[in-house]
């Protein structure tokens, strides 16, 4: 009679990837000779197993067959936990030869056909997610925005008022030719390079590239072809943004020298628009938090602490006037997190708005592209430039929002949350806003869990070829991607689509709740965050003051803590918040407000390098 050898529980990775490898029998790249699953299992795991290890007796047929039964049974354990103990032993064996004659067949010609490219870039899901509220469209104009004329712009003297003027400003002085394109970027550039050293935001130069596209822009304006408020103006994209020729490294070593001669969408609506591009900005790696293969990006408002959240470097140059503005993308806050660390307005826009070819994928139902700006004036031009049918994206649409510029907000009901800041409620109703006391309700109390499984599975899918060549191993912050891609690899079909079905509640109930125009309320708070992506809602991060930083380096330091605060509206809406942002901005200044990014003092903790004391000697004059 064969009795089971004794089985010690071994680490909790193995025992989630057990149900993997025993219902798809295949080795993560597909590569392994032909052995039973028991076998290979036992091979690939032996740095997890450590001592952990299973008794054989002389690798008799018996003894194999003990061990992968046990193995087998320790797997569907796990389903156990799940709720899952109505399966018998009879079914468990049952369930194993099914997947082996019918599922693995079918996942071995999708991972052939489709899961061989990392980062999404190609074959999309035709799951697409619309955060559309109503089956009756609202009217909208499908005209371009309205800009304010803006009158006796003058050129300033020196190069660090120009840097910090907004986009609106650099434009008039383009269009009356009292600064060339050619010139403006020469400027950018110059100070790109000049900070960089200390704050780690930048991954490539565009330089070749940016003087071309400017000399164009100033030829153009010679013969009276002025494209817009974005003619001739620098700018910087995130580097999960494929531009022809030039490096899209994603953040990561393991494609730190990738070049996509792919035209992303949002660059091909910039270049046509008369932007210059000056520079690939720092992505946190794969697009998480500001970790990547160069080092880690800093906050212009204290360089002793991080950026957070993976648009890390448009947030810090155009905090640090770098850039004017610059292109960022949020899945789960990595527009709201970086943008209220430094301090700078930006507008992660409904979902769909802004068509995403060309970019690196986590989650094609939850990836958002968005400008970091000097203000809510300036994010309201960048989104009228890139916003629009993207016909390579199937999630994005032809979204015609009003003109934000001409919305009367005296007309409107705003909410504002416990959290809100309070000088942003005052201003506001000061201007004839009707605020009142609200609160988002909803039943759904998983929110954060549904998101990471929509966002963790779906990148799986982006990065299947990635994790089973052990490419992770070589990820940059082992706690972050690599541990949660792992775990994606054993949720369950079915649970995925549960929380699919979950996220629909959540949406309805905040539809039904979501009883104002608009509210008021923390950019950065984590439930925010989910819900708000989950349900596709614009959200604009706006500047509100500032706080000293705690344990200075020095009693004169002039390094701050940003307070900023969040302006919702429903999907397809994008303009109220814009209004209402652009409303508190006309009557306050801390949009305006410039880091003090020179202010590295002797007792500094941070190690500066050589070249960036040597360049700021060179440029200070």
């Amino acid at each position: 009679m064969c009795r089971p050898s004794p089985f010690r529980p071994a680490r909790l990775l193995l025992t989630l990837s057990l149900i993997f490898a025993f219902l798809t029998s295949t080795s993560r790249s597909d590569t392994s000779p032909s052995v039973p699953p028991s076998h290979r299992l036992l091979a690939g795991s032996h740095k997890i197993m450590d001592s952990e290890k299973f008794e054989t007796k002389n690798n008799s047929e018996c003894s194999v067959k003990i061990n992968h039964d046990s193995l087998l049974k320790v797997a569907f354990g796990l389903l156990d936990a799940l709720d899952a103990t109505f399966f018998n032993n009879s079914k468990i064996f049952e369930i194993e030869k099914g997947a082996k004659d019918i599922s693995v067949p079918v996942i071995r010609a999708n991972r052939k056909l489709v899961a061989s490219v990392n980062g999404g870039l190609h074959n999309p899901s035709y799951l697409v997610f619309d955060p559309e509220w109503s089956s009756k469209h609202a009217q909208h104009t499908n005209k371009r925005f309205s800009y304010p004329s803006l009158s006796g712009v003058q050129r300033p003297k020196n190069e660090e008022d120009i840097a910090f003027m907004s986009v609106l400003e650099l434009g008039q002085l383009i269009k009356k030719k009292q600064i060339s394109s050619e010139e403006l970027t020469r400027i950018f550039l110059k100070r790109l390079k000049r900070y960089n050293p200390v704050l780690e935001a930048v991954i490539t130069y565009t330089e070749e590239l940016a003087y071309k596209q400017a000399k164009e822009a100033d030829q153009l304006l010679t013969q009276g072809v002025y494209l817009g408020p974005l003619h001739g103006i620098p700018y910087g994209l995130k580097d999960i943004i494929a531009v022809p020729q030039y490096k899209t490294t994603w953040g990561s070593k393991t494609f730190k020298n990738q070049v996509l001669n792919i035209e992303a969408w949002v660059y091909k609506r910039l270049k046509a628009a008369g932007a210059v591009l000056v520079a690939k900005l720092v992505t946190g790696s794969l697009a998480y938090d500001d970790i990547w293969f160069g080092g880690r990006t800093r906050n212009p408002w204290n360089i002793e602490e991080f950026s957070t959240g993976s648009s890390a470097g448009p947030a810090a140059c155009t905090s640090a006037g770098m850039v004017p503005f610059a292109i960022g993308s949020e899945t789960a806050g990595s527009i709201t997190y970086p943008a209220a660390r430094c301090g700078v307005s930006a507008l992660r826009p409904t979902f769909g708005m802004v068509g995403r070819t060309g970019v690196m994928s986590i989650s094609e139902s939850l990836d958002k592209l968005g400008p970091f700006c000097r203000s809510a004036a300036d994010c309201a031009i960048i989104l009228d430039a890139i916003r629009g049918k993207d016909p390579d994206d199937l999630s994005s649409r032809d979204i015609s929002i009003n003109d934000p510029f001409s919305v009367n907000i005296a007309k409107l009901t705003v909410g504002y949350l416990e959290d809100a800041e309070m000088e942003v409620v005052h201003v506001l109703r000061s201007k004839g806003v009707n605020m009142v006391p609200f609160k988002l309700n909803y039943t759904v109390d998983s929110a954060q869990g549904i998101l990471n499984f929509t966002m963790d599975v779906e990148m799986l899918a982006h990065f299947d070829e990635w994790q089973r060549s052990w490419k992770d191993d070589e990820y940059e912050a082992q706690d972050q991607w690599p541990l949660e891609l792992r775990r994606a690899r054993v949720i369950p079909a079915v649970d995925y689509i549960q929380a699919q079905r979950a996220r629909g509640k959540l949406i309805q109930e905040v539809r039904e709740s979501f009883t104002v125009d608009a509210f008021v309320g923390n950019a950065t708070d984590w439930e925010k965050v989910c819900v708000g992506n989950l349900v596709g809602m614009p959200v604009i991060v706006v500047p509100t003051g500032f706080t000293n930083i705690s344990n200075p380096p020095s009693t004169n330091i002039r390094r701050r803590k940003t307070i900023t605060t969040g302006i919702y509206a429903p999907p397809h809406h994008d303009h109220i918040a814009l209004a209402l942002a652009m409303a508190y901005q006309s009557v306050t200044n801390h949009h305006k407000q410039r880091p003090p990014i020179d202010d590295l003092g002797p007792n500094d903790s941070i190690q500066i390098r050589p070249s960036y004391l040597s360049l700021q000697g060179q440029l200070r004059g």
